[in-house]
């Protein structure tokens, strides 16, 4: 699927996504947190900002929310657990990443070249080490993803997922 074709379809779950918050009342942040928030979301697994996908602190076109959809992002589970606050505003799906996993690395690759959807945080899990988050959501194949709440406690799981977009459109 060509590169603009994801993009729009990132954008569009991103709004579907920010209405569904809006919708339900979430709460609003004051601009300083909106901007720390997207400031720390855009590191990527490099340490750097994707420029393949849109990172921004502005609501998605569509957005009826008064606060900003918080910018994608790709991450390491050392900066997610450092900074696991700066993410409270999106999707944080946990993402059970194995090195010799062929799905695992076009997953990877998806995520690092394409971008991650705005509202949305993949923080890469490496499969065989972190064996104790592996106990605690149940996890007994690689290329899994769990989706988790703010309190860490599992919202959903999967397997299979591809593409930011695709990740996203599984949460809840």
């Amino acid at each position: 699927m060509p590169k603009t074709t994801l993009r729009t379809a990132a954008t569009l779950c991103a709004g579907a996504l920010a209405l569904a918050l809006s919708a339900c009342g979430s709460a609003t942040t004051d601009g300083a947190a909106a901007s720390s928030t997207a400031a720390s979301a855009t590191k990527t697994m490099s340490g750097e900002a994707s420029s393949s996908a849109p990172m921004t602190d502005k609501p998605t076109s569509g957005a009826t929310t008064d606060k900003a959809m918080a910018a994608g992002a790709y991450i390491s589970l050392a900066d997610y657990k450092s900074a696991m606050a700066d993410y409270a505003d999106t999707a944080v799906v946990l993402f059970f990443h194995a090195s010799w996993c062929p799905d695992c690395k076009a997953t990877d690759t998806s995520l690092t070249t394409d971008g991650v959807p705005d509202g949305l945080t993949v923080v890469k899990v490496d499969y065989d080490t972190e064996t104790d988050l592996k106990k605690k959501y149940g996890i007994t194949q690689q290329h899994t993803f769990v989706e988790v709440d703010p309190e860490q406690m599992a919202v959903s799981k999967w397997t299979g997922t591809k593409t930011g977009a695709d990740i996203l459109a599984k949460t809840a």
